[in-house]
């Protein structure tokens, strides 16, 4: 007696549906053919899973999977649930912890009040996903969005309309991701979705214009807000340098100018660059205690050192305190 023929899918990975085939090829989890929307699948689903079906590759576009509870008790991997289509599936209410859905679809799924937390999303579609109230904390979505590097592609295969449209759509789902986490409260979550987003705006902008220019130096001064450690990088590099200009084009000191020689011993020009570094602080600080002045070309890039040094404490505040008061 022959046996029933059996599903022809396979995962990427190598992992082999044992499902029957339909008639189409595929069983009724992997055929994208069967038109599943609107059916209410998640107890069907849910039996599936437990009896070790393979979740890998599931087409359930538009399915109605509203409070689908898989949660692998014991496992510290979860459910794997890579490859799949839930375009506009029904997912509200789900709980998924710990699951993995990567190289998948989610795009315009509704997860409102889902469970999401410790997922992993690695290079999935979350393009107009709905996440009010769902539990977004330890989400897992890699370094980069799906769109992000096949942005990154297009531009290297020199296709920049291909390119902005998708730096548009990361923008909008990094949109959607800090909304999402500042509604459940995680402000440190949101602030990292929130430089992500500035950032892929910026990648909207044209080379060499002035916004991306402007767009630049914020993100290098201040990280869009979000890294008040940048600023303290800026302000030391800032100090460094002037330090190093005061060195070559002198500063006085008792009536005595202080400056790389050649006629000066080791000894004498350390010193000299260490008080150098010694003004360059004050003057950046504002501080000015005068004992040590500038001369001749010295003082423009003082005068250039204070205004700057004084706008860095400023910003250094304003990012360190809107941190701290998340």
């Amino acid at each position: 007696m022959n046996s029933k023929p059996c599903c022809q899918y396979q995962s990427p990975d190598g992992q082999i549906c044992q499902e029957i085939d339909m008639g189409s090829g595929f069983c009724f989890w992997h055929d994208a053919k069967f038109d599943k929307s609107g059916l209410e699948l998640t107890q069907k689903l849910e039996r599936y899973a437990k009896r070790g079906g393979l979740l890998q590759g599931l087409e359930l576009k538009r399915a109605n999977l509203e409070g689908l509870n898989l949660v692998k008790f014991g496992d510290h991997n979860g459910y794997d649930l890579s490859y799949g289509n839930f375009y506009r599936a029904n997912l509200r209410g789900a709980h998924l912890f710990n699951n993995t859905i990567e190289h998948a679809s989610l795009m315009k799924s509704d997860l409102r009040e889902a469970n999401l937390h410790c997922c992993k999303l690695e290079n999935t579609n979350l393009l107009g996903v709905k996440l009010d109230n769902t539990r977004i904390d330890n989400l897992q979505l890699g370094d980069k969005l799906m769109q992000e590097v096949r942005a990154h592609q297009a531009i290297k295969e020199k296709a920049p309309d291909d390119a902005i449209d998708l730096f548009q759509q990361s923008e909008e789902i990094y949109r959607l991701l800090r909304k999402a986490a500042e509604q459940q409260g995680l402000f440190e979550m949101a602030g990292k979705y929130t430089y992500n987003e500035l950032r892929m705006r910026h990648q909207q902008y044209p080379k060499n214009s002035k916004k991306r220019w402007i767009s630049s130096a914020i993100n290098l001064l201040c990280g869009y807000g979000e890294k008040p450690e940048n600023v303290i990088r800026f302000s030391l590099i800032m100090i460094a340098v002037c330090a190093v200009l005061y060195f070559i084009t002198g500063i006085s000191y008792q009536d005595q100018i202080i400056q790389l020689s050649s006629s000066n011993t080791f000894v004498e020009n350390l010193s000299a660059l260490l008080n150098s570094f010694y003004f360059s602080v004050v003057t950046f600080t504002t501080l000015g205690y005068g004992d040590i002045t500038p001369v001749g070309i010295s003082r423009l890039i003082a005068s250039i050192e204070a205004f700057t040094g004084s706008f860095s404490l400023a910003l250094f505040v304003v990012v360190f305190v809107k941190r701290m008061t998340r």
